[in-house]
């Protein structure tokens, strides 16, 4: 009889050992795809805000029953690479017109403030974009902090709000960066 429990008991360990494995698989998934989701940074494009190597959260709860507001951090999953995921800064939404002037960022014809991009210069890129340049509805237009080292909007257009993945939000490593972002 003690056998016959022994056995039981090991077998009812192991199912809920089992149980358990696939219940935080399950709510990993679950976080990861509909929460907040890690990203590494690859690229240069939003120094000194974020390095390459950088890694962030960006979290997606905020843009479920809204979208990104100008200012914010956005990753969005690129319009021209299928399967790449980009990080920029919102900097206009559906109906507002940008314009590049002598370096600068202007939208409905107001000069912006860029603290964050360290008085690199915003120049057109060779593109079809012209401006000034009205966003289409539907859509954000993003561009890289590091502005003359960013492939953004200047480069190939408006993002579609389908294609914004979440809020970046938070830099969790390197251990000497860590903290909010904006």
């Amino acid at each position: 009889m003690e056998e016959e429990e022994k056995k039981g008991g090991f077998l009812r360990s192991a199912i809920e050992l089992v149980v358990m494995f696939v219940i935080i698989l399950a709510i990993t998934f679950g976080i990861t795809n509909y929460v907040v989701t890690p990203y590494q940074i690859p690229s240069e494009s939003m120094t000194t805000t974020i390095l390459e190597g950088d890694r962030v959260l960006s979290e997606k709860v905020s843009y479920y029953g809204g979208s990104p507001e100008p200012g914010q951090i956005v990753t969005f999953n690129d319009v021209d690479d299928e399967g790449s995921v980009l990080i920029k800064r919102c900097i206009a939404t559906a109906g507002q017109t940008v314009d590049l002037r002598d370096g600068e960022v202007y939208v409905d014809g107001q000069r912006l403030e860029e603290p964050y991009t360290q008085g690199r210069p915003s120049y057109d890129l060779e593109s079809d974009v012209t401006y000034p340049h009205t966003v289409a509805e539907g859509c954000i237009w993003v561009m890289g902090d590091n502005r003359t080292n960013s492939l953004d909007s200047r480069w190939f257009g408006d993002v579609p709000l389908e294609n914004v993945t979440g809020h970046a939000f938070f830099r969790y490593w390197p251990i000497d960066r860590i903290g909010g972002m904006e």
